[in-house]
């Protein structure tokens, strides 16, 4: 292709994209048979394209078994080819294709397709975070929020919003429909790889809860929380988790 890392995460995020669209679109399957179509459909387009493209490259996927070589690797694509599958399933838009390159340990760039809203986020293309408002808005899981993101809303006097996927919640942030992202009670690499590439090019903050880096392409896929937020609330927020 000659596209160039943030290039290639992008076009590769937004075909996922489209397919995972067809395929729901197709009328042929429904509930957890259409999220595995879906996801055996993206999982397939990105791991052939990275491997055709970047085979020198690390690369973990949250649809393939790990074999471990990513790990002798200073680069590693870390994709989530379907994030928010129940929200895919229902027909909302608040679902998300993550492609992500780690670089020593870092999420150096990344691309968030939001194909329901025919959108896509690259970390080469950062948008301007707008002015910010009197009031803070907080995105939380639909179905359970955290107790330390309902400790915090408390604290700033935060409105909660729910919403579906990792990814949408975290381009939620960059996009200025919120200004915290918070999550925490468990997530993998694949999660939080290329929102976070996004959203740090976006200058946002991004970091564990207790304010320590965001460390990908270890052994142990976990990474359980996560906090992107405007960085003028990095600080107060952290407080509050500390006094927890």
């Amino acid at each position: 292709m000659g596209l160039n890392d943030a290039e290639l995460a992008a076009h590769l995020a937004q075909a996922a994209g489209r397919l995972l669209l067809d395929v729901r679109g197709s009328g042929e399957f429904a509930d957890k048979a259409l999220g595995d179509a879906g996801d055996r459909a993206a999982n397939r387009l990105l791991i052939d394209a990275i491997e055709r493209e970047r085979p020198d490259d690390g690369l973990l996927s949250e649809e393939r078994r790990c074999d471990g070589s990513r790990l002798a690797k200073a680069r590693a694509w870390i994709v989530d080819p379907l994030d928010g599958t129940r929200e895919y399933r229902e027909g909302r838009d608040d679902w998300a294709v993550h492609v992500g390159l780690a670089v020593d340990g870092v999420a150096e760039t990344g691309a968030v397709a939001l194909p329901g809203l025919d959108l896509v986020l690259r970390s080469d293309r950062p948008v301007s975070l707008p002015i910010a408002g009197d009031r803070i808005r907080m995105v939380v899981s639909r179905t359970r929020a955290p107790r330390e993101a309902l400790a915090v809303a408390e604290g700033l006097r935060a409105e909660l919003v729910p919403m579906g996927s990792a990814g949408a919640k975290a381009m939620a942030v960059v996009r200025g429909e919120a200004e915290i992202y918070l999550h925490a009670g468990g997530q993998n690499e694949w999660d939080s790889c290329a929102p976070v590439a996004v959203a740090r090019a976006c200058g946002l903050h991004c970091s564990r809860l207790d304010g320590s880096p965001l460390v990908y392409n270890r052994p142990d896929v976990s990474l359980p929380d996560l906090l992107i937020c405007r960085p003028e609330l990095a600080e107060r927020t952290l407080s509050l988790l500390r006094g927890m």
